[in-house]
């Protein structure tokens, strides 16, 4: 898209249009937004509709001869000298065969055979689609450019006793920030002050406040609401959310799909085939006609070239992939490629993570049990432990307000899709599953089999010292989009999760999903997935948020992460990221991908469909130079409009 951005900026008219190059190279080209920009264009259709009323008017006798092209010849410069133009600097780089060169050759031609205001009239029209497709383009970019919007500028950081503006950049980890109402938070970070109301649209797609308390996390570009916050940076600026998602959003249109690559290579072959037909058109007929007449055959080789311009399809698909990569992160879901939404039309099976991504990964302490040691001695060893993961589970056993002594642990490891192990008070310690016990020959009494809810197994000293039994719950979207899964057509829907299988299968009754395995280690949902994808035709989407599910949503046909409560790790991995972290998003996706691709190919069907007809038509003297006009301009306009639905359409 770079380079047909950059020939746009040679025949699109530059008075009043501030194009700009953001820092990674990507163009943000302002829409043409006065009357400047539109003047030339609008100077050449007074000149032609002025000299068309003249050729047809008995009181202008004086309009013939050097005066009428005179008149067209000032009429054509301002619309035609920017495309001859970028036609010559083309040739010069060594691209001969482009729609330049085709609008160059045939509007000459037709002045070359006294076709004066059909050669004004092509190139004006072509002209004015440029610029529309110049708006059109801007309109679809306008979600993404909005979120550069949200970049924060400044943050007020604490510099000894007092706040100073820099630069978020220049912001170290750890450093207390201050946000006043109305400001956005520059950095990621823990919220120090007591409670914040946030608007989380940049980041999350929701427009819906998010009121979050002491501790809590803080994601950068969220607008403070309320009152002065303070924030505790925990992440540099380049590494904040909101970089991120910039990152993401902008890098996508540098991924082609399939669809858009194939049409660029086509256009590549189709033009030059397309001059040499225009050729034979005109000298071929010669050998083979009794009343063989050149100018007539000239002008429909004017017509052939001026039809046969692909502008059609180089400008309508990769805008109508432009288009969904824009009205995607208007929903909260970041594509990481033009590729991905392609790949999602064609997903039939879907694979899910349990925790965290059907349900909330918010879990509550129900049981607490000890085996021959005192209860609140073992939560010391727990809590020692816990303190250092980050898992769903560690968080909610830390957060349960338990009471015991504190210690401290030492070489703590964990071990993916198992748990933890360390040593606390010189004691080994292990905190984790069924598996976690197992590889270290300690016995798990068998009432735990029995015991549905999710639990966590804890060794002391080569024993088991007992365990706790924690819940979950699904998430309020977790139904919808099971059946509106199954709405769209998608043939299997599973789960698969390295939580007990009792649990997973308890799920599965909950949801009506149609199968799912529980006590998978990364490695067994690997070999799982890729079981999956060995079935001929199928295509499968995984959704996950965790470290240990990056290998699966790597091997997955597209991989989805959830982008809020998701590791960095399965975020980077992930095709795609949902920042709501609602798994009716990926309905959502689907849809999105479905239309774009309708849309792409209802463009690429109107356009040969059109120039094919037309083609015909002229090639035996039956269209003339404004139905060319029509089949190039005219489909590339309608192209254009089509495309632009997506930003208009609802996916609820």
């Amino acid at each position: 898209m770079k380079k047909r951005q950059r020939n746009l900026r040679d025949i699109v008219p530059k008075h009043g249009s501030g194009g700009h190059t953001d820092n990674n190279g990507h163009d943000h080209g302002d829409a043409p937004s006065n009357f400047k920009t539109y003047l030339p264009a609008g100077f050449s259709f007074v000149l032609l509709i002025v000299g068309i009323a003249m050729d047809y008017a008995d009181s202008a006798p004086f309009f013939e001869n050097w005066v009428r092209v005179a008149w067209y010849t000032v009429a054509y410069i301002p619309v035609g000298w920017p495309v001859i133009k970028a036609g010559w600097k083309s040739i010069t780089r060594g691209q001969f065969f482009t729609e330049f060169l085709l609008m160059s050759l045939a509007t000459l031609g037709a002045f070359a055979i006294g076709e004066y205001p059909e050669g004004v009239a092509v190139m004006l029209f072509y002209t004015v689609g440029e610029l529309f497709q110049h708006a059109a383009v801007t309109r679809a970019r306008g979600n993404i450019k909005s979120l550069l919007d949200v970049r924060p500028n400044t943050a007020l950081v604490q510099r000894g006793n007092d706040f100073v503006s820099v630069h978020p950049e220049d912001v170290a980890v750890g450093e207390k920030v201050q946000v006043r109402v109305g400001e956005k938070v520059p950095l990621d970070g823990i919220l120090l002050s007591e409670k914040a109301s946030l608007n989380t649209a940049a980041i999350t797609g929701e427009s819906k406040p998010d009121t979050i308390a002491q501790g809590d996390a803080v994601f950068a570009g969220s607008i403070n609401l309320e009152k002065v916050i303070e924030v505790e940076a925990f992440k540099s600026f380049k590494d904040s959310s909101i970089a991120k998602i910039l990152d993401m959003v902008q890098n996508a249109t540098a991924r082609k799909s399939k669809t858009e690559l194939f049409i660029r290579k086509f256009a590549r072959i189709y033009t030059p085939i397309v001059v040499f037909l225009a050729v034979g058109l005109t000298f071929l007929p010669y050998f083979f006609v009794d009343d063989y007449v050149f100018r007539d055959w000239l002008y429909r080789a004017l017509i052939f070239l001026v039809i046969s311009c692909p502008c059609a399809l180089v400008i309508s698909i990769p805008l109508g992939y432009f288009g969904g990569l824009g009205a995607a992160s208007r929903n909260g879901i970041l594509f990481k490629g033009a590729a991905f939404l392609d790949t999602m039309t064609k997903v039939n099976t879907v694979v899910m993570d349990k925790t965290g991504t059907v349900t909330k990964g918010v879990f509550k302490i129900k049981e607490i049990r000890a085996f021959n040691m005192d209860e609140t001695r073992m939560i010391s060893y727990v809590l020692a432990m816990e303190a250092q993961s980050t898992h769903p589970i560690a968080q909610a056993i830390m957060e349960y307000n338990l009471q015991a002594d504190a210690l401290d642990a030492f070489e703590v490891t964990e071990l993916a899709g198992k748990g933890l192990k360390g040593k606390v008070a010189g004691e080994t310690v292990l905190v984790g599953n069924k598996a976690l016990m197992s590889s270290h020959q300690i016995t798990v009494p068998q009432e735990t089999d029995d015991i549905v809810e999710s639990i966590v197994l804890v060794a002391i000293g080569g024993t088991l010292a007992g365990y706790i039994t924690i819940a979950d719950e699904l998430k309020e979207d977790a139904h919808k989009t099971i059946a509106q899964l199954r709405q769209l057509g998608i043939s299997e829907i599973i789960i698969l999760s390295g939580d007990k299988d009792t649990i997973t299968q308890e799920v599965v009754k909950r949801l009506g999903v149609d199968w799912a395995k529980g006590g998978l280690l990364p490695g067994d949902k690997l070999q799982e997935v890729e079981t999956l994808k060995a079935v001929s035709g199928t295509k499968v989407a995984f959704i996950g948020d965790g470290i240990n599910d990056a290998p699966v949503l790597a091997a997955s046909h597209v991989g989805l992460a959830m982008g809020g409560l998701g590791s960095d790790v399965a975020i980077e991995t992930a095709d795609v990221v949902i920042q709501t972290d609602q798994p009716s998003r990926i309905v959502r996706a689907i849809k999105i991908g479905r239309s774009t691709r309708r849309i792409v190919w209802q463009n690429i069907t109107l356009a040969f469909g059109v120039k094919l007809l037309v083609l015909v038509l002229g090639a035996g003297g039956l269209a003339t130079m404004w139905e060319a006009v029509f089949a190039d301009v005219g489909v590339a306009l309608l192209a254009i409009l089509n495309a632009v639905r997506l930003q208009r359409m609802h996916w609820d």
